[in-house]
């Protein structure tokens, strides 16, 4: 049995996230995600609270083909401890999936094998580019980026009202 790690912030989870981690199924029979920054939220760059992400994703991969596991990763103030960080927080992984270069220099410096996803669309699938578009733009220039299912949880926690009001100024 092959387990891979696949780590990302989904803030939020949009299709370019779903098009790897389909991609990433092929060639592994279980996979952990690592919601990064978990400590984050509120803001324009991570308006979503770690639970609100592991719910996206959690729905995203309803009907996945492959048992997976999701877990909350807050950042580490030392990098070189980072991997460590995450094996404790993990099930054992053999190989980890990334195009972060940090990411990959830290694993590839803990002896661990990374694997670098081809990445699709990044220019549309864009987590910077759908939160400017739920900020400025009108609803129909993004929905089509993200699945259904992570549409009904950012209605749920009221998300385009929250990013739209941290995106804000207090100058009238």
């Amino acid at each position: 049995m092959k387990r891979a790690f696949y780590v990302g912030r989904f803030q939020p989870y949009h299709l370019g996230h779903d098009k790897i981690i389909k991609m990433i199924a092929n060639d592994i029979d279980e996979l952990v995600i690592g919601i990064g920054s978990a400590q984050k939220s509120h803001s324009v760059t991570d308006p979503f609270t770690a639970g609100e992400r592991v719910e996206m994703v959690k729905k995203a991969l309803e009907d996945f083909p492959i048992r997976t596991y999701i877990i909350p990763l807050q950042d580490m103030e030392f990098n070189s401890l980072w991997v460590s960080h995450v094996k404790s927080m993990s099930p054992k992984f053999d190989v980890a999936y990334s195009n972060n270069p940090l990411v990959v220099q830290l694993f590839t410096e803990a002896g661990i094998e990374v694997r670098r996803p081809p990445m699709h669309e990044r220019d549309k699938y864009s987590g910077t580019a759908i939160r400017k578009l739920m900020i400025h733009g009108a609803r129909q220039d993004w929905e089509d980026l993200i699945p259904k299912t992570v549409m009904e949880v950012i209605d749920e926690v009221n998300g385009i009202c929250r990013i739209k009001r941290v995106a804000g100024n207090d100058h009238k």
